[in-house]
């Protein structure tokens, strides 16, 4: 499965495989679209643009008391100084932000450079550092400072004016911008510190449905005041909405409470697949009307669950539904 140029791992194109058909019991489940404001607030998440200031704990207590939640949380670190994307999840939703260690994710930052190199140089040594890179945490940071592998999948110079350098970066969670720019300023010679920086995406999350914390409140009070549904429900998605950055497979509505209950997946419950699954990666098991299930690790890659009728093709990793959505037919069997 080979990635583009200027590609973050979720944004892979995959194809839905059909195993077998099947048919879903209108009178148990919901398609996460049709969630009310209540359901929302219980399993759902917004896409929050960060502003510069406060920390990403702070910006979620905030949502927490906007909507008056005991629990939420959010999708990866942003220092103070730092804005853009912060993916916080609501209630039950919290179980799914796992998923988003595995997207990847985009930033646009100014580096300063402490002196004068030429664009070329610049370009060439930047190349240099796309790939497996090494980097040890800063010294202000929430983990042990050792040496470890991060991926950067692509690195590009968008503007240089005197020492000031535009640049975008697509890297893997984990990765600490600051010390990239100033790993880039060393192997120039000159030294580089980072000046500013933007979280523009996290997997297929893009800027243009991040909200503000006032979009939020709005939203909430227009709701909580006249019962207006169409605002809260354009801020708050659904839990599915991150589920959507990971690879994908449709079980039968017998198979989806044996998975609530601690099931590995079998084979016989799946109905669709997605291409180019490959053994230990790990993907969103959903209902036919669209509902996060679980999270499993495969143990079969595509080509062998459709070749297969029986065995166990994803070992449970985490439960996303609650028990009893779905009948128990699993323990008529």
């Amino acid at each position: 499965m080979a990635m583009n140029k200027h590609q973050l791992p979720a944004e892979v194109n995959r194809k839905r495989l059909l195993r077998i058909s099947s048919t879903t019991n209108p009178h148990f489940g919901k398609n996460p679209e049709n969630r009310s404001a209540p359901e929302l607030l219980e399993n759902g998440c917004i896409i929050l643009d960060k502003p510069s200031g406060p920390t990403s704990h702070q910006v979620v207590a905030w949502v927490k008391e906007i909507l008056t939640k005991e629990k939420a949380g959010h999708g990866g670190t942003l220092d103070p100084a730092v804005t853009g994307i912060l993916p916080t999840a609501l209630g039950d939703a919290t179980r799914a932000l796992q998923v988003l260690l595995l997207t990847g994710k985009e930033y646009v930052g100014v580096m300063k450079l402490h002196g004068s190199v030429s664009t070329k140089k610049l370009k060439e040594v930047c190349n240099t550092f796309i790939g497996e890179i090494h980097q040890i945490p800063p010294v202000r940071s929430a983990v042990k400072r050792v040496k470890r592998k991060r991926t950067i999948y692509y690195l590009d110079i968008l503007e240089k004016k005197g020492t000031e350098v535009l640049f975008c970066v697509g890297c893997e969670a984990g990765t600490y911008i600051r010390t990239l720019c100033v790993d880039i300023g060393k192997k120039l010679g000159c030294n580089a510190h980072l000046s500013e920086l933007r979280r523009t995406k996290v997997g297929k999350i893009t800027e243009n449905v991040a909200v503000t914390l006032q979009e939020v409140k709005d939203a909430y009070q227009f709701w909580k005041e006249d019962g207006e549904i169409k605002e809260i429900s354009k801020i708050i998605k659904p839990m599915e909405f991150l589920l959507q950055n990971i690879p994908a497979l449709i079980v039968r509505d017998s198979a989806v409470d044996a998975l609530c209950h601690g099931a590995n997946l079998a084979i016989p419950g799946v109905i669709e697949v997605d291409t180019d699954l490959n053994k230990g990666d790990t993907a969103a098991v959903f209902t036919q009307k669209g509902e996060g299930v679980a999270l499993v690790t495969m143990a079969l890659s595509t080509e062998e669950i459709l070749e297969r009728d029986t065995g166990i093709c994803g070992d449970l990793e985490r439960v996303l539904m609650n028990k009893g959505t779905y009948p128990s037919f699993w323990k008529k069997s």
